[in-house]
């Protein structure tokens, strides 16, 4: 009977001891930490850059004066549209008037001289070959004629040059546009410094240049993407050809502008090279002397985007922790491509089968074990 007691005992005394033992080891073995881990997408990721440029007319003519004097008379309204030969600007036409009857009486006077020059010649002519005169005298009397020729050459030359700087006292516009504000009122003395030269500017606004400036590091991705091969030649020469414009309020200009003009070398002092890019523009909306943003879009096949708040950045340097299918964390070192709102391309040091630590990325740390959740990211961005 003694042994029967004591039997209940024993096996609630080992009963007692596996559940304090297996408490001890839940104690010793805490569960791993749940992280949340997004796979790497692989998708054509379009890419937009942006550019800082400056809006110019197609033409912006500046309207001179050519000759000084002083102002008589302007003829047009001031932002409003000018046709080709109107007139815009008359200056004080009587001191070049002057001028002209002045060449006029030389040429007279020249003429009168070639004819006196001319009948001399013709008296001694015969004379000379009967030699009544001597040879000497024929030379003279030619030299005479062929002097008083020049003079009447070079006397008319001055005299159209005088018609010529006349005509420059009525400015005319040479291109249809909108005109600006003048510089110059009537009755000022314009034409020589330090009073006004430059009296106004026609510009022709159907279609504008925007001029902006590319960086040494883009103008030779583009470059390669022409050599590499034909189909990214083609992909370059469209995203460059299909440029659009964003304005100061942030809209985007309505018409999609190309490509017109690529400068010949780099500015040293910027490492940059000058970009023309041409945009139409009806409604006349664009006006010359208008900043604005010229955003060029180009595409990356089959890019790997993870999320940005995937990658950790420590000095200038770009790191993501991935997990493997046991479970454990591992640091690496990626190369960033250009960002896409909420997410980023990666070039180098992911692949697409990598599960990227998605949350509490202060928290983990190389070769740690974790219990990965797979999650879906969904970009907030417009641009994905």
């Amino acid at each position: 009977m003694k042994k029967n007691a004591i039997f209940p005992f024993v096996v609630f005394l080992i009963t007692g001891l596996l559940v304090l033992s297996c408490k001890n080891k839940q104690e010793k073995e805490p569960a791993l930490p749940e992280i949340k881990v997004v796979k790497v997408e692989q998708r054509d990721a379009h890419v937009y850059e942006e550019f800082v440029g400056q809006v110019y007319g197609k033409y912006d003519i500046p309207i001179r004066a050519r000759v000084s004097g002083f102002l008589e008379g302007i003829y047009f309204k001031e932002g409003l549209r000018v046709r080709k030969g109107q007139l815009l600007y008359t200056i004080d036409p009587q001191p070049l008037e002057a001028q002209v009857a002045e060449k006029l009486s030389r040429v007279a006077e020249a003429k009168i001289q070639l004819v006196k020059a001319k009948s001399d010649l013709d008296r001694i002519e015969p004379l000379a070959e009967i030699n009544a005169v001597s040879k000497s005298d024929l030379d003279a009397a030619r030299a005479r004629y062929e002097a008083a020729r020049s003079q009447v050459d070079a006397a008319n030359a001055s005299l159209r040059l005088s018609k010529i700087n006349l005509s420059y006292t009525r400015i005319k516009s040479p291109i249809s546009g909108i005109i600006g504000k003048t510089n110059a009122k009537v009755g000022e003395f314009v034409g020589q410094n330090p009073n006004p030269v430059i009296l106004n500017t026609v510009s022709q606004i159907d279609t504008v240049y925007v001029e902006f400036f590319l960086p040494e590091k883009e103008y030779l991705s583009l470059a390669r993407n022409y050599i590499s091969n034909q189909e990214k030649a083609d992909s370059a020469r469209e995203s460059y050809n299909n440029l659009e414009l964003i304005l100061s309020d942030g809209s985007i200009f309505r018409h999609k502008g190309s490509v017109r003009f690529i400068n010949r070398n780099f500015d040293p002092s910027t490492g940059s090279m000058l970009i023309q890019a041409a945009f139409p523009n009806p409604e006349k909306i664009l006006r010359p002397g208008l900043f604005a943003r010229v955003r060029v879009e180009s595409v990356l096949k089959n890019a790997l985007v993870v999320p940005l708040r995937c990658i950790l950045e420590v000095q200038g340097k770009y790191f993501v922790f991935t997990v493997d299918q046991q479970g454990v964390v591992h640091q690496k070192s990626v190369e960033a491509g250009p960002l896409q709102g909420d997410m980023q391309v990666i070039k180098s040091g992911v692949t697409p089968d990598d599960r990227l630590v998605l949350e509490g990325i202060q928290m983990v740390r190389s070769e740690m074990k974790v219990k990965p959740v797979l999650k879906e990211f969904r970009s907030q961005s417009k641009e994905n």
